[in-house]
């Protein structure tokens, strides 16, 4: 692997610490330190204003803009794309002495601090300015975002003059006047700015869209005068602090932030209901009981999701980095939200959702809050209606669900990306399939996942076609999950998940049939399902063409790659990274590389159905193809290096994955973070050296453990429980928080787990 840590920020197990401000990390640790609550997020960049170079960037989750692209003559191109809107900057802060303002690109300082505490989501930072004549003020700097209420969030600015006293200015408000970096403009238009004794608002719209922004505040400190500056775009408050030598004054301010999505009069009227509340209402909310009650939020989560590691401060410091931000990113606290690739963190791939939410993301979800999984589903049946369009787009019946998405519209403009891939929609039956066999919600699948494995079923039988004797059936003309290879045929992945897909679907409607003949019959009438068309899916299903040599025992990842030309991927120099900055486009596709794990995904997915050897065979195969130029890959490979007791390959790719954005491995952190990275670090825990595996009928485990580690321990919710699993140098511990008896297997062997430890000796092979 060609790829190397840049290890800036400070060890630690509970914090992410910046010592000493770095201009050229500027971008970097303003994703770094990004804070979410789904709701809403804020990149980590300084309040008081900076010159050099960053990104403000403020976010909600479902607020979107929209841009034409060139029309195409040919159909199936999408027309316009959407993209996460840059918001209201609600920290906007500018701090000025006798008419010098403080800038870290121009301003002399020093004892520059950041830190991120995990345990209560407060981001602090801190520094000394020096004026031009040697004054110093020592600044600190507080913000945190209600996990509790996610309409809420807080700041503080905390102002010493340490040899000297005298005025300090502070202005602070409510800005609209960002400019969305990828469109190059501003996207929104104001109608109302409103101020009142240490309050303001400011209620904004999107130019396209029409969606809205409400944001208020109310300040309260050791304020001596104060007054308003209203702009078109821009509602501030102007105040002045008599500082004395020594003495500290603080300007706290408490923030209400409302979304409207929709554009309907009975939303517009609801919309300004709560705006006008949030006004009359936010002089009453105290900065520090938020704070508290946030606080005691992440308290709790943390008692049911913390990974502990015994022994490897880094990569402790990195899984929980990524817990910390998969709750920040999404814990249903807003029904019909998405995960963007990037999270509320910057505007790369446009805070779009792709395939990897159903494959990557759900599992964390499923086994931590499984009302957010479900949530996560459900955005999906609500946007069933786009998906239908999509296909008919592209000559297909039934549905067709997008690579990238907000609204649930294609919003792609690449058409090899946009037409070719067809993961999104089986990874759409895979999250389904997946959230039922862990959580046994039949009635979900039969009244809300039914109507869409139909219409996906439709899709894969209409988009594929038979070969020219119709003895094998395929999918010709595709791109897999190894975006490196275009328009290939026969995709072993895209083939193997539209024969389970069928499979299941096919499953679905027998269970359904015997459970509820009656609404069974009513069901078939109202989609216009036939007996004719369900057995096309199950002829299709039993000749689905899956490229194989019995004697080799690899899969080809489609047909005549094995004929491609090969290249060593570790001879690519780091500067080269990314790939799509560096290589021109075509470049790319005429080799053997692969962008991230095709082959060896399917295999993950459904491990239960392949051998060791296959998977052995497989691995030695396409590893060292693998260029990891993709979030997703890391953790898949290690994943089953563990399985195949490769331990310190594994544990290499371990590292990668938890750490891809702390230590800037694809030098693209400054554009967000990898959500799909983050969740995938979780699964490298859980799936990799926990050795859990979800595809089965019970849950399986076997647990190793790497050599650098003393011990590590996480906890799983299952049936209505926790399932506590604690791993030591030579032996693994298993019970039920709660007592409930829970049937699993551990290296191959059954068990009924209980509230009374379950001690089992792990075998040599499995320590690493």
């Amino acid at each position: 692997m060609a790829k190397v840590a840049d290890i800036y920020y400070k060890a630690n197990p509970w914090s992410i610490i910046e010592e000493g401000f770095h201009p050229g990390y500027a971008l970097v640790s303003e994703s770094i330190f990004s804070l979410g609550n789904e709701y809403m997020g804020v990149r980590g960049y300084f309040e008081e204003g900076y010159s050099g170079d960053r990104l403000i960037g403020s976010y909600f989750n479902g607020i979107y803009e929209e841009q034409e692209v060139p029309v195409s003559a040919y159909k199936g191109m999408i027309s316009k794309t959407e993209f996460i809107v840059n918001s209201v900057d609600w920290l906007y802060l500018r701090i000025e002495v006798d008419g010098e303002t403080v800038d870290l690109h121009k301003s002399k300082f020093r004892d520059f601090r950041r830190e991120l505490d995990l345990r209560t989501g407060i981001l602090s930072r801190s520094y000394v300015w020096i004026l031009q004549d040697g004054r110093e003020i020592k600044l600190d700097f507080e913000r945190f975002l209600s996990m509790k209420d996610a309409h809420y969030a807080g700041q503080r600015l905390t102002m010493t003059a340490l040899n000297f006293s005298g005025d300090i200015v502070v202005t602070a408000g409510l800005d609209f006047t960002n400019v969305h970096r990828m469109a190059g403009k501003n996207l929104w238009e104001c109608r109302e700015r409103n101020t009142g004794e240490r309050w303001c608002s400011i209620l904004a719209d999107t130019i396209h869209t029409k969606q809205s922004v409400f944001s208020c505040c109310f300040f309260t400190g050791d304020i001596d005068k104060e007054q308003d500056i209203v702009e078109e775009k821009k509602v501030l408050k102007q105040f002045i602090f008599h500082l004395k030598q020594q003495e500290r004054k603080s300007l706290t301010r408490v923030v209400k932030n409302i979304s409207k999505k929709g554009t309907s009069p009975e939303e517009e009227q609801h919309f300004m209901k709560q705006c006008k509340h949030a006004e009359c209402s936010i002089a009453h909310s105290s900065y520090d009981d938020l704070k508290v009650e946030s606080a005691k939020w992440w308290e709790n989560m943390w008692k049911d999701s913390d990974i502990v590691i015994d022994g490897d401060e880094l990569n402790q410091q990195g899984i929980r980095y990524c817990i910390f931000q998969m709750h920040q990113t999404y814990h249903g606290a807003d029904s019909g939200t998405i995960i963007g690739a990037k999270g509320l963190t910057g505007e790369a791939y446009s805070g779009n959702t792709f395939w990897d939410t159903e494959t990557y993301c759900l599992p964390f979800y499923i086994f931590n809050n499984t009302s957010a999984a479900k949530n996560l589903l459900n955005f999906r049946a609500i946007t069933l209606p786009e998906a239908k369009e999509r296909a008919k787009a592209l000559d297909c019946e039934g549905a067709f669900y997008p690579i990238a998405t907000i609204s649930g519209r294609e919003c792609c403009s690449l058409w090899q990306h946009a037409s070719l891939q067809l993961q999104a929609s089986t990874a759409v039956v895979y999250g389904i399939w997946h959230y039922e066999n862990i959580t046994k919600d039949e009635q979900f699948v039969f009244d809300t996942g039914l109507p869409i494995l139909i219409e996906v079923s439709r899709m894969l039988a209409t988009r594929g076609d038979w070969n020219a004797d119709r003895t094998k059936y395929g999918f010709y003309g595709v791109m897999g999950p190894d975006e490196f290879q275009m328009m290939v045929n026969n995709n072993c992945y895209t083939n193997y998940m539209g024969k389970v897909t069928l499979e299941y679907t096919l499953d679905v409607l027998a269970r359904f049939q015997k459970k509820d003949n009656a609404a069974y019959v009513a069901f078939l009438k109202d989609h216009q399902l036939t007996g004719k068309e369900m057995d096309n899916w199950l002829e299709i299903a039993e000749h689905m063409y899956i490229p194989y040599n019995e004697e080799t025992k690899l899969f080809e990842q489609h047909e005549g790659y094995f004929g491609l030309p090969h290249i060593d991927v570790d001879k690519i120099p780091i500067e080269d990274f990314p790939l799509y900055h560096h290589w021109s486009y075509d470049r790319i596709y005429r080799n053997d590389m692969i962008k991230q794990p095709d082959v060896l995904m399917m295999m993950l997915l459904h491990n239960s159905k392949f051998t060791k050897e296959q998977l052995r065979k497989n691995y030695e195969y396409y590893e060292p193809r693998c260029i990891h130029e993709s979030s997703l890959s890391p953790s898949v490979h290690s994943i089953l290096a563990v399985q195949l007791q490769k331990h310190e390959e594994a544990y290499k790719f371990f590292g990668f994955a938890t750490r891809m954005d702390l230590d800037n491995y694809n030098r693209n952190t400054s554009e967000g973070l990898h959500t799909t990275s983050i969740a995938a670090a979780w699964m490298n825990i859980v799936y990799g050296f926990g050795g859990m595996r979800s595809d089965g009928e019970i849950l399986t485990f076997s647990p190793s453990i790497p050599k650098a580690w003393k011990g590590y321990s996480f906890r799983i919710h299952y049936q209505d429980d926790v399932i506590e699993v604690e791993i030591t140098k030579d032996q693994a511990f298993f019970h039920t928080v709660n007592g409930t008896k829970i049937k699993v297997k551990i290296y191959e062997q059954p068990f009924t787990l209980s509230g009374e430890k379950t001690i089992v000796a792990i075998p040599e092979e499995w320590r690493g």
